[in-house]
């Protein structure tokens, strides 16, 4: 995504803007199903995240990437779709994620083997504040920087959050081989 594109969408071209979109709906996809594990409901957010992003889009003052900017969109976008369906239907969503794109390819391997089931039972049993640091850092693998942007914290908050996620997770997978 280049300048020039960005600031061609934020003054409203229709084509920028477009091409914005394309480029982050496989991204916002991925983190959409993580969060809500529910390919619908990640289908539902992605909608709303692209209405409420080009409504927001001439307001992007460009102190973080555009595309951390947007995942912080798509994040508050889950967050309110968790509080209105609390009981979405489960689904494995880290193979949906790792399907819908390259990011994530790395683990993809283990989404597929017991290890990747134990993993996703594991994750999912986080509070959600750590889930999504743990999605945003190490799945869609931003850094400590980006992750803070997203989730709109300080970088101590998700230092100290990806912390205390990784040493439940592995007391978690401990516990379960």
């Amino acid at each position: 995504m280049d300048g020039a594109t960005i600031e061609k969408a934020k003054l409203g071209s229709r084509d920028a803007q477009a091409l914005l979109l394309r480029e982050l709906q496989d991204v916002w996809f991925r983190l959409a199903v993580s969060l809500l594990r529910n390919q619908d409901l990640a289908q539902d957010a992605v909608q709303e995240s692209a209405l409420r992003f080009l409504k927001a889009l001439p307001s992007f003052r460009g102190e973080s990437q555009l595309q951390t900017w947007s995942l912080g969109i798509v994040i508050n976008v889950a967050r309110e779709l968790r509080r209105k369906n609390r009981n979405p239907s489960e689904v494995p969503h880290l193979q949906l994620a790792a399907e819908r794109g390259n990011a994530g390819a790395s683990y993809m391997g283990a989404v597929q083997s017991e290890e990747g089931q134990k993993l996703r039972d594991a994750l999912k049993d986080l509070p959600e504040r750590q889930r999504e640091a743990i999605i945003l850092r190490f799945f869609e693998d931003l850094s400590i920087q980006d992750t803070a942007a997203a989730m709109n914290c300080a970088q101590g908050t998700v230092k100290a959050t990806v912390h205390q996620a990784m040493r439940t997770l592995k007391e978690k997978l401990r516990q379960l081989v």
